[in-house]
């Protein structure tokens, strides 16, 4: 049988495999060269958006470096899906850190580079780290802030699901208000996570003034990977943080991943923007706001919210959170015409 090309006519879109667009235009994952550094065989759950974003920041780090990349990664689930012994889904030079440490490790190889590097024995390899919330608001937040302090030349990048997947979806710092885990449970006279707690880590590391903070989301391909080799062109330390839905501790429907990140952006409950030096630079504009609730609804996380007795003030709380962010990050484009 003869081989027939088939000629492709949409034209105007974003999308992964399109190749229609400049080559300028076209994201990594649309490149046929692009590395595959988390490669196909993984564990992780449909739907993961966890495996996406490290999918997609990985391979965008690979290409800035000219693939002279060396990756630390913490215990946590993207280290447990990956990697079950003796296997492993990644083609990188990739050491496996403890659940708190992965900063530090990464510090210590950037170290080790910069030494290898004066006495001419070793090219100019760049260093990511990489680990859940859990591992990086919570249990490796010291590591962390020490990097930060130091001013490490290591890129660090937060893949954020909001609780401790791996270990049975437990509540973390970045667990949001309201939400049911299996450590805040939809009961008494305040279900699910309690307001007022918890921490956003890009204003944290944005307090430590190191050169570039940035927020991004599955939902957008051209901007994760715009500001994964932004960073990767900056010396220091540098922090990125993802939101990375996930299927089985939100309890979403695993072909909604990607909507679901879109809209915790469009309703302003997570802001996306890059800082330099402590500075906001940009942040990405919503065109018109969308109510929380539906970006809630769809989540059986916060089902309790939506019962027989809607817990109205429980929505409106969370809607002033979003409210706050579009004022504070001045995510509204109407508001900058």
């Amino acid at each position: 049988m003869s081989m027939q090309t088939i000629k492709f006519y949409q034209t105007g879109t974003f999308t992964v495999g399109n190749r229609l667009l400049s080559a300028q235009e076209r994201t990594v994952q649309a490149n046929m060269q692009r590395t595959n550094s988390l490669n196909s065989g993984h564990r992780a759950c449909q739907g993961c958006g966890e495996a996406l974003g490290a999918r997609y920041a990985i391979d965008a780090a690979m290409n800035a470096t000219d693939r002279q990349l060396i990756a630390a990664n913490a215990t946590g689930c993207l280290e447990v899906f990956s990697t079950p012994y003796p296997e492993t889904s990644w083609q990188i030079p990739w050491i496996h850190s403890l659940f708190g440490n992965a900063p530090a490790v990464a510090s210590g190889i950037a170290a080790a580079i910069k030494v290898k590097r004066a006495k001419g024995q070793m090219a100019d390899v760049r260093v990511v780290a990489q680990g859940g919330d859990g591992g990086t608001t919570d249990i490796g937040f010291g590591c962390l802030s020490g990097m930060f302090e130091r001013n490490d030349d290591v890129l660090y990048i937060c893949y954020d699901n909001e609780a401790y997947m791996n270990t049975g979806v437990q509540r973390s710092s970045a667990t949001p208000p309201a939400a049911r885990t299996a450590t805040t449970m939809p009961v008494g006279a305040h279900p699910g996570n309690a307001f007022g707690q918890g921490k956003f880590l890009p204003a944290i590391a944005m307090a430590h003034e190191i050169p570039y903070v940035a927020t991004a989301t599955v939902a957008d391909l051209h901007d994760l990977e715009y500001k994964v080799t932004r960073a990767m062109g900056i010396r220091g330390a540098r922090y990125i943080h993802i939101l990375v839905p996930c299927p089985l501790g939100w309890g979403s429907a695993s072909n909604e991943t990607i909507r679901l990140a879109r809209l915790a952006r469009e309703t302003g409950l997570f802001p996306v923007f890059e800082a330099e030096g402590g500075e906001i630079t940009s942040s990405s504009p919503i065109r018109h706001q969308l109510p929380v609730e539906e970006y809630l609804r769809p989540q059986k996380r916060f089902a309790h919210l939506f019962g027989k007795v809607p817990a109205t003030d429980t929505i409106a709380r969370i809607q002033a959170m979003a409210d706050k962010n579009i004022r504070k990050y001045g995510l509204l484009a109407a508001d900058r015409s």
